[in-house]
């Protein structure tokens, strides 16, 4: 059976690389070790094997459906794969002791997290919203709140979602229409309809927590009257809440997980029509966007990990095709009767290979460094080093979810081209693995949205400082690179010039004044400053493997290597048409199209 991922790279990223051993000294993660570490990872790439990927192809093809009576029927096999996650306790992980958590790093639960999204997206999703929403509700809730549904989460006996999107609105959620009305004893009564909320509806646990955006009185126009609430599908006393389910949605790929259209407060499940779903109000009245950004800024690394997880799995199940599959001779074979050999002998399927790799661990480096951010921000003690952390991740994190979801899917497409026309039926698995990543250039903000979030507000809030500390830490990376020898040295000349170009390049954009200009071609931007970004991570595991023999290790160097040749230069244009501040998307009408 082929792995899911490589535990050989995620030891190396883990421990050669981010040293998350040297967590272990600070008081929070004091009662683990490599070995606490190390027995997580075992035991999830266990669950993953035997439990989640064995309905993979099943869930897929016999994706949940809506009955008559309003409930949702889907195969027995993803209620059982998560009662084994939840027993182990893996809902639990990064949380507090204090609430029922095991206090494992943010780096170590989201590489565990991987295994999942790796072996079956769709039935990861419902365990991945879950933690999203109680780390919320941790955050900024109230002791009550903590107890009432936090801990049930943790358990597994209650999943959460996040409910944003409207039919009318989409991603802009300034257009929501979804109204709160305060009520005598504190509670709130929510009416709306939201789209696309996944793990919306189901049967998989006593209760459903959803955090809503609603709009309360008094709040100003816009994103300003934005509350969040906490609307349970079941309330404390066990009646059910005015949340109804009024239909799926049927997306080509992530087809096991429940895809809902919800209405808040119609009358479904109350005997005053209209009169609306029970909400509890989350922190303080009109400052919801900015909690659910704690919830969405870790969904989205957590969409480009899945991203990155979905691009894995793709890869190592071609590249274990591309050794057993003979088709062809090598080029310049001089005996045209030889048996054809295996496909990996091919140059342009190494290419293949090659990009593939380059691509996946790339990105799952950048993913664990962001998160070690996240681990580092929590836990020092210097508060320099946390507002320096806490302002990188600000900045990556546009990046560390559109870039994966945008080459990670290449890897995807790679992966069925080495399978040849194999590659495009169900029998193999690659093809589902394409359709179920389709979703994440999309989830949790577009790339247009990752771009002008990049460009417009990460790197120049400020003044500019995110820009600066990130170009500080390309800058270490560079130095340390310099001080090694052959192709890594001349990898950090490389790198400097495009970090120097792209610095240059923002300062051109945003020099004329106006914001339509610089941002016209904002998603160019993001993926030019992604592939310069992910060539630092290349360079950083240069200096890693430095001095070392091995496949493995060789492995690394040929990926850099590939990386830096092949990818890296496709920026250069990409900065051209930046600097030239080209208005073509500007100028153009609609009525040309």
């Amino acid at each position: 059976m082929t792995e899911v991922l490589s535990r050989r790279d995620i030891d190396f990223l883990l421990y050669e690389w981010l040293d998350v051993e040297s967590l272990t000294t600070r008081g929070r993660f004091a009662e683990h070790s490599k070995e606490t570490f190390d027995a997580v990872m075992d035991l999830c790439a266990d669950i993953a094997h035997k439990h989640f990927e064995p309905h993979n192809r099943l869930a897929d093809a016999s994706e949940p459906r809506m009955r008559a009576d309003g409930t949702v029927e889907m195969i027995d096999d993803v209620k059982a794969a998560l009662k084994v996650y939840a027993a182990a306790g893996l809902i639990a992980g990064q949380f507090d002791e204090s609430i029922g958590g095991m206090q494992l790093p943010t780096t170590v639960a989201r590489a565990a997290m991987a295994w999942f999204q790796a072996a079956n997206a769709s039935t990861s999703s419902y365990p991945f919203l879950t933690m999203a929403n109680a780390n919320l509700i941790a955050t900024y809730g109230t002791s009550d709140q903590i107890d009432q549904f936090v801990r049930p989460m943790l358990e597994g006996k209650y999943f959460g979602t996040m409910c944003l999107s409207e039919p009318q609105a989409g991603s802009s959620l300034a257009d929501i229409t979804t109204r709160a009305v305060k009520q005598d004893d504190g509670s709130y009564r929510i009416t709306g309809t939201k789209m696309w909320i996944s793990a919306g509806d189901h049967e998989l646990t006593d209760n459903i927590v959803h955090l809503v955006l609603a709009k309360a009185a008094g709040g100003g126009p816009g994103v300003k009257g934005i509350s969040l609430f906490i609307v349970p599908k079941f309330l404390p006393d066990g009646t059910r809440n005015d949340v109804a389910l009024v239909g799926l949605n049927h997306k080509m790929g992530n087809r096991g997980t429940t895809n809902t259209l919800l209405n808040f407060g119609d009358g479904t499940y109350s005997d005053t029509r209209g009169s609306g779903a029970i909400g509890y109000l989350v922190g303080e009245e009109h400052r919801g966007l900015s909690y659910m950004f704690h919830m969405m800024n870790e969904a989205r690394i957590g969409v480009g990990f899945l991203a990155i997880s979905l691009g894995y799995v793709g890869y190592l199940k071609s590249l274990e095709y591309a050794k057993v599959r003979t088709q062809g001779r090598p080029l310049g074979a001089k005996d045209p009767s030889s048996p054809p050999v295996a496909l990996i002998e091919h140059a342009d399927i190494r290419r293949m290979l090659l990009a593939q790799k380059s691509y996946v661990e790339g990105a799952l480096a950048l993913g664990l460094y962001c998160s070690r951010l996240v681990d580092e921000q929590d836990t020092t003690e210097d508060e320099q080093t946390k507002a320096e952390s806490t302002l990188l991740l600000d900045v990556l994190t546009p990046i560390a979810k559109s870039w994966p979801s945008q080459w990670c899917l290449e890897a995807n497409s790679l992966a069925i081209q080495i399978h040849g026309g194999y590659g495009y039926t169900r029998d193999y698995d690659v093809e589902q693995y394409y359709r179920d990543n389709r979703l994440n250039p999309i989830h949790e903000g577009t790339h247009g949205i990752q771009g002008l979030d990049l460009l417009g507000r990460k790197v120049t809030m400020q003044g500019g400082a995110g820009l600066v500390s990130l170009g500080s830490r390309v800058a270490g990376t560079i130095e340390r690179a310099r001080a090694t020898s052959g192709a890594t040295a001349e990898f950090a000349e490389t790198l400097e010039t495009h970090w120097n170009r792209a610095v240059s390049v923002t300062a051109v954009l945003w020099s004329t004044g106006d914001p339509a200009v610089a941002l016209a071609n904002s998603t160019v931007y993001l993926e030019a400053l992604g592939h310069i970004v992910i060539a630092w991570m290349w360079l950083e595991q240069l200096i890693a493997v430095e001095g070392k023999t091995g496949d493995f290790y060789d492995g690394k160097r040929s990926a850099a290597r590939y990386f830096f040749l092949y990818e890296l230069p496709k920026v250069d244009p990409q900065l051209d048409l930046l600097a030239s501040l080209d208005r073509t998307t500007l100028d153009v009408k609609p009525e040309w199209f």
